[in-house]
């Protein structure tokens, strides 16, 4: 049996969802739980997600031992044991092959932009920035669209099989006292999404044109490979 589990989580109390010795991450704190209850099976999230990072939806897969055939107990089990800043939304058991991430069809993304200057109550969860024009954004998001190799738009030291995505939609709008970026796409390099928005807030300041961010995306040449802050950026939805 495969154990589908749906979580979200307060990227800024870990260091990634990804485990890493000797640092607090989802991951760890997941498989602490469920060895807790006798369960060793690989652990497999939908993506990866950064350092200060949230997820608002994170889709996880385990095998399951067959005398935990009781989800109702099981998810209350792992929600005694999780801290508040992880959340259990729901625990599937199902009986057919499943992979968090290989099953995964699309990814989106939302960054979050506060139209306000932020406080200390709430700089964990978006992030700031002045001069934005909706307009030449929207513009630009546009050139991100389709199928491209994004190696100038991924964290140096990473070593993927491959750096061509596919991003099916990339948009830019308001929200209450918010602007939000939301992409969807196949899948994303190492940081390419923070390297995105920071590349088309850049376009609209007038720092970077059109053209300029066209030429990176064509692999032409390297305008900018700075990062946005990570605190606004959200894992969204899976889809399968």
């Amino acid at each position: 049996m495969t154990a589908k589990l749906t979580i979200s989580y307060d990227g800024s109390k870990y260091y990634g969802s990804q485990i890493q010795p000797q640092k607090d991450t989802v991951h760890g704190r997941l498989q602490l739980a469920l060895k807790t209850l006798g369960i060793n099976s690989i652990i497999n999230f939908s993506g990866r997600t950064d350092k200060d990072v949230h997820a608002s939806m994170q889709v996880v897969s385990f095998s399951l031992p067959s005398y935990w055939n009781d989800k109702i107990k099981l998810q209350q089990k792992l929600v005694s044991f999780m801290p508040m800043s992880i959340k259990i939304h729901n625990l599937e058991i199902l009986d057919y092959e499943f992979h968090a991430r290989f099953s995964a069809k699309k990814r989106s993304y939302r960054y979050i932009i506060s139209k306000k200057q932020l406080t200390a109550f709430n700089s964990s969860y978006m992030a700031y920035y002045e001069d934005i024009n909706i307009d030449i954004i929207n513009k630009a998001c546009k050139l991100f669209i389709g199928i491209h190799d994004f190696e100038y738009f991924h964290k140096i030291g990473s070593q993927p099989a491959t750096t061509t995505r596919e991003i099916y939609d990339a948009r830019f709008y308001e929200y209450k006292d918010m602007y939000i970026f939301k992409f969807t796409a196949n899948s994303y390099l190492r940081s390419q999404i923070r390297m995105m928005v920071y590349a088309l807030l850049e376009v609209s300041k007038n720092n970077l044109s059109l053209d300029q961010l066209k030429q990176q995306i064509d692999k032409k040449e390297i305008f900018t490979r700075r990062l946005a802050s990570p605190f606004g950026l959200y894992l969204s939805k899976i889809y399968y």
